[in-house]
């Protein structure tokens, strides 16, 4: 006779069961270089048996979503599309909102000029018009050159409006943090003497904004490992956040925040299984 393969759903701690949605970060929560964070797939899993809707939200503008699902789906996650949001993604919803197309000039991956150009936007990079773009947009990428920052600069210094990433200082890497968006970010404000006009990845609104646009109405967890990025970034959009210690942040920095998370956990596993 053969056994039941049938399997129990797994059961989700008191902490994540009563929220609808959970958006949860990647670096630091779900993965760190390219091994996953032990218990996560299981975890994530356990979500979706329970019906709660899923989004994976990142800071990391270097690639284009079809390749978070594919690292997500090599990681042991199942994911789609729809579900992730970069924070080149949030620059598109962004830009898209204003309605007006511009000149703009790129500093970052192939794939956030893609996100750029989908939101409607004239890429000058390569061009003679990249230096008096009407707009530059700032990130982080391996690729990164000082005549980047050059033309970036002068654009600015000429009167373009100026659009950052996000202002992460690093991200967690198996050697070590690597230089984020933030560093590239502050050298083109102090080169052009002024801060960004916006920036659309987390802790501002544009990332849960276009996270939210994804999902049905219900309550909201937002799920992370930095303290000024994705606590703070929950508090002001109004949603429950918790603080997981795998990344980022130390049991000693979260109980020494200023900011407490709704939920703190060692884990995302430990988070939602208990």
């Amino acid at each position: 006779m053969g056994g039941d393969d049938t399997r129990a759903p797994m059961p989700l701690s008191a902490r994540v069961a009563p929220y609808d949605h959970v958006l949860v970060d990647l670096d630091g929560c779900l993965w760190i270089g390219e091994e996953a964070v032990p218990g996560a797939p299981q975890a994530l899993q356990a979500l979706r048996e329970a019906g709660k809707a899923v989004a994976f939200l990142t800071n990391d503008p270097r690639h284009h979503p079809e390749a978070f699902v594919r690292k997500l789906w090599r990681l042991g996650f199942q994911a789609s599309l729809d579900e992730v949001v970069t924070a080149g993604a949030a620059v598109q919803f962004l830009l898209a909102a204003s309605g007006r197309p511009r000149t703009t000039y790129v500093v970052g991956s192939e794939a956030l000029r893609r996100h750029v150009s989908d939101a409607g936007m004239r890429v000058t990079n390569g061009t003679d018009l990249a230096r008096v773009s009407e707009l530059v947009v700032v990130s982080a990428h391996e690729g990164f050159h000082y005549e980047e920052l050059r033309i970036a600069s002068q654009a600015v210094l000429r009167g373009a409006e100026l659009v950052g990433t996000s202002r992460d200082a690093t991200f967690p890497m198996p050697d070590g943090p690597w230089p984020g968006p933030g560093p590239v970010l502050a050298a083109v404000e102090t080169a052009a003497q002024r801060l960004a006009d916006a920036v659309a990845g987390k802790p501002e609104g544009w990332m849960y904004a276009a996270a939210l646009d994804r999902v049905q109405p219900g309550r909201t967890l937002v799920v992370g490992d930095r303290v000024d990025t994705d606590v703070l970034g929950a508090q002001r959009a109004g949603l429950d956040s918790a603080l997981v210690l795998s990344g980022a942040t130390t049991a000693r920095q979260a109980a020494a925040s200023e900011r407490p998370a709704t939920h703190v956990a060692d884990s995302f596993a430990t988070l939602v299984l208990g």
